[in-house]
Order: structure tokens, then C-alpha cells, then sequence
């Protein structure tokens, strides 16, 4: 998650408190070519927008250190030569299968394109063979990654001063923080062991029109969720799109982990299940393809009817925002993806049998590791747990002291060790004597020797809680 803003906070605080000929009692004005911060949006002095870059400054500042911080995908199977593997396969595909001149293969490649994506078929096609989820093509929104999907899908949906946003809590910073650059409210809902309680939604949305507000959407992810690696059973699904149709509330759902099981077998998306469009699926081929493509999408087939009676899909009006922001996706990016679904015979699941079986052994291990560091005894008499995710990137390690950017910095500094606070995936403060760890972007070997050095850490900070 890399801090820019508080080395531009600190430059302004100092020229904003120099000297002046202004009264005492007066705001100093700020020295000449410099922006007034108070003057700027307010997210920008917001926490949340913070801990992304202040995550990527300690990253880069101790490139030593093992990183259980970042949730990336591994590196392990990527070659530069598949790229361009991919860009033939797509142009292939546009020739021998759609019948395309090479004109038109060339324009499609090297112009701007269709707002709304180019390769928005293959991924109705991949979305239906993985996951049974059946809409038209004309119903998927290709964007610039998943991040822009989230804010076309709040910039259009959330209309008036009272709309508000219900968050699984704790949180992806991802979206709370795409709410606070366009001035939506955001309720928290608190989580549980098997993710949000569809009977807590129910309440918050009820409480929230109490107060003269309007839940408008719950986003959620309900497959190994960032940060906390819950997963919604199928009931808890079920019966979250019972009241979502019952209250009329949309559902926001984020899936990009859902392929990486570690036990158990894949539940259905919500997204599968829907029977009353209530849905918008989100989605990337970050974690299932490259990151690098930057290639996302958003699944938007409600019905939209206009003052005359005209009806259109939601994905059309989200095409009207993003021609005012990104244009189109990256023809080049959207062709690599391409690529690789025509590959794959558009089975993303088959693919990435190799990824999810890595993915598997790490959390296993990362698992095992703790398991050996803190057995039963050990753990009761430090005060530490963590959860045991059914797959995913992240699990949470509870423990007996705060561990704030601070014990952060302590803890790559001194044992060479990295993690995410907890505390910034909570609006309503908590978290803060939790640490979330990742182990996606890691070795089995590199875990062995993260757990250890992360023993050390947690031992030691035990020991200094205790002694008061």
C-alpha cells in the first residue's frame, strides 16, 4: 500500500509557518507557487488514501526484508516471451475465428477503441465456462483494472447527498478509498468468521434509512476477502440476495480470489446465483492471468429505463463516465488478456491449475510455519492466534501488543520482516493489535524464514506488552 503525501505535507506545513506580515491572529497564506492543502479535496489528508503508498515506501525502503505485506501475485510463471505469444493468439483470433482483415486488426490494435472493450465477448464466454455466470457480451464493461470498475460502478450509482455505501468490515482500502474521492458515505458492517452476516446487512441497511439516508449498495467479496481471507457459505449467499431483493439494495461483489482454494471445493459467486440482476460482479485478471495488462472488468446487466420509457443496460451509462475518464482500456492490454483466454479455451479455472495449487502450498505453509512457532501452549501464554482462511492470499494474526506503522517499522528494521497493519482496513477504528500477513508473492523457503523472523518480532513485543 507508498507515503507521497506526508513529505508534501511536511514542505507545505513549513512554508505555511514562516514568517509573515500578516496579524497573528490571521491564516498565513501560502508562499508564492504553493497550494493551501485545506484548499485541495479532503481526501486527500484521509488516512485510508495514505496506506497504499506508505506500505510501498517501507517496501522499497527495505528491500531485504521478507514481505508478507503485498498481495500480489507471484512471478513464478511469467516470461516476457508470452506476451507476445498472447498478442498473436488474440490476432489470430480476430482472423481465423471473426473473419477480420489484417486493416482491421491493425486499426483495432493500434487506435482508440470501443469505450465499453474489445474483448468483452471472450470474457462473457470465460465467465460463463467458469462460473456459470451467463450474461450478453454487451453487459460487460472492460476497464482500466478492477479499480476502475469500482469507481465508474459508485460514480454511477450513487446520485444523491443520502446514498450510502455498506462495506464488509474490516475492508478493501481499494473501495472506501474510491468512496472518499467522490464524496460517498460509507457504513461498516461489522465481519465475522464466515464474512459479513447477511442478518448484521439487514440491520445496517435498516438503521441507515432510519436516519434519513439511503443504503443505495453492500460491497463485498465474499470468496477469501482482502483484508481478512473470510468466505461467505452458500446459505450466508443466499440469503444476503434475499434481503438485497427485499430491500432493494444493490450488491457490489469483488471476486478476485475465488480460484485459489486451499480446502473445500468453490462456492457459486453471488453473481451465479442472482436471479434478480442485484448483482454487479467485479472482477480482474490481476490474480488469474497478469497484473501488468491492467485489464478489468465489471459485469452491469440491470436494466436502466429512461424519462420516455427507454431502456438501455447499466453498462451502456457506465460507457458514458468512462469516456470521460480513462476513454478505453488499453487496446495492447486487452489484447495480451485476449490472448491468453483464447488459449486457455476461455477456462481460466484450467489454466491456473499450476497457480492454485501454489497458492495452496503457501498458505499451507504459511499455516504450518505459525502452527510450529506457536503451538497451543506457546500461543495461550503470548496471547497470539490468526485465522485459518478456506484458500486465498491473507490470514490475520491477532496479537498482545499495537501493531501500528511504528511496530512496522520496528519490525523491518530490526528483523527484517514485513506485514500490513490491520488498522487501515477498519472506518470505524479496530484492528489495532491485529496484523494482516500475504504470502502470494513469496517462496515456501521464503515463508520458513518470514515466520521465523515474525516470531522473533511478535515474541519480543509480547515481552515488552507484559512488562507494562
Amino acid at each position: 500500500m507508498a507515503d507521497t503525501t506526508s513529505d508534501t505535507t511536511a514542505d507545505i506545513t513549513a512554508e505555511t509557518t514562516a514568517e509573515v506580515t500578516a496579524p497573528a491572529s490571521a491564516t498565513p497564506a501560502p508562499a508564492s507557487g504553493a497550494l493551501d492543502l485545506g484548499e485541495l479535496h479532503g481526501s486527500l489528508t484521509d488516512p485510508v488514501l495514505d496506506a497504499m503508498n506508505f506500505l510501498n515506501e517501507v517496501v522499497a525502503r527495505f528491500p531485504d526484508a521478507v514481505s508478507f505485506a503485498p498481495g500480489r501475485p507471484s512471478e513464478g510463471t511469467f516470461e516476457p516471451e508470452d506476451l507476445a505469444r498472447h498478442l498473436r493468439s488474440y490476432s489470430d483470433h480476430l482472423e481465423r475465428e471473426r473473419g477480420w482483415t489484417r486493416d482491421q486488426v491493425r486499426t483495432v490494435l493500434f487506435q482508440y477503441g470501443r469505450t465499453n472493450g474489445i474483448i468483452h465477448d471472450l470474457i462473457a464466454r470465460t465467465l460463463a465456462n467458469d462460473e456459470g455466470i451467463v450474461v450478453s457480451p454487451e453487459s460487460v464493461v472492460v476497464t482500466t483494472g478492477c479499480q476502475e470498475a469500482m469507481l465508474l460502478t459508485l460514480r454511477a450509482l450513487f446520485a444523491r447527498p443520502e446514498d450510502t455505501l455498506l462495506v464488509s468490515s474490516p475492508c478493501y482500502v481499494g473501495v472506501t478509498g474510491a468512496a472518499r474521492v467522490l464524496d460517498i458515505a460509507v457504513r461498516p458492517v461489522a465481519e465475522g468468521a464466515a464474512g459479513p452476516d447477511p442478518d448484521a446487512v439487514l440491520a445496517a441497511v435498516r438503521e441507515t434509512r432510519a436516519e434519513g439516508r439511503r443504503p443505495r449498495a453492500l460491497y463485498v467479496v465474499p470468496d477469501f476477502a482482502n483484508p481478512s481471507g473470510a468466505s461467505m457459505t452458500v446459505a450466508a449467499r443466499e440469503r444476503l440476495l434475499e434481503i438485497a431483493g427485499q430491500e432493494d439494495l444493490l450488491i457490489l461483489e469483488d471476486d478476485p480470489y475465488g480460484f485459489f482454494v486451499r480446502e473445500g471445493s468453490a462456492r457459486p459467486t453471488l453473481k451465479a446465483l442472482d436471479r434478480g440482476r442485484r448483482v454487479l460482479h467485479l472482477g480482474s485478471f490481476s490474480k488469474t492471468a497478469l497484473p501488468g495488462a491492467r485489464v478489468g472488468y465489471v459485469v452491469a446487466d440491470q436494466e436502466v429505463v429512461g424519462p420516455t420509457g427507454e431502456r438501455t443496460l447499466l453498462a451502456d451509462q457506465l460507457s458514458k463516465i468512462k469516456s470521460m475518464t480513462t476513454v478505453n482500456t488499453s487496446a495492447i492490454g486487452q489484447a495480451v488478456i485476449g490472448g491468453f483466454l483464447v488459449e486457455s479455451g476461455c477456462r481460466l479455472r484450467e489454466a491456473n491449475a499450476e497457480a492454485i495449487a501454489y497458492y495452496r502450498t503457501n498458505l499451507n505453509t504459511l499455516l504450518a510455519e505459525l502452527e510450529r512457532h506457536f503451538p497451543a501452549d506457546r500461543r495461550r501464554e503470548l496471547g497470539v492466534d490468526w485465522n485459518r482462511p478456506d484458500g486465498g492470499f491473507f490470514l490475520v494474526v491477532r496479537v498482545p501488543f499495537v501493531a501500528d506503522t511504528k511496530a512496522l517499522e520496528h519490525s523491518a528494521r530490526a528483523f527484517g520482516v514485513l506485514w500490513t497493519p490491520m488498522s487501515d482496513f477498519y472506518l470505524a477504528g479496530g484492528g489495532d493489535r491485529q496484523l494482516r500477513l500475504s504470502c502470494s508473492a513469496l517462496t515456501p523457503r521464503q515463508i520458513r524464514e518470514g515466520v521465523g523472523r515474525l516470531a522473533a518480532f511478535i515474541t519480543e513485543q509480547a515481552a515488552v506488552a507484559a512488562a507494562g
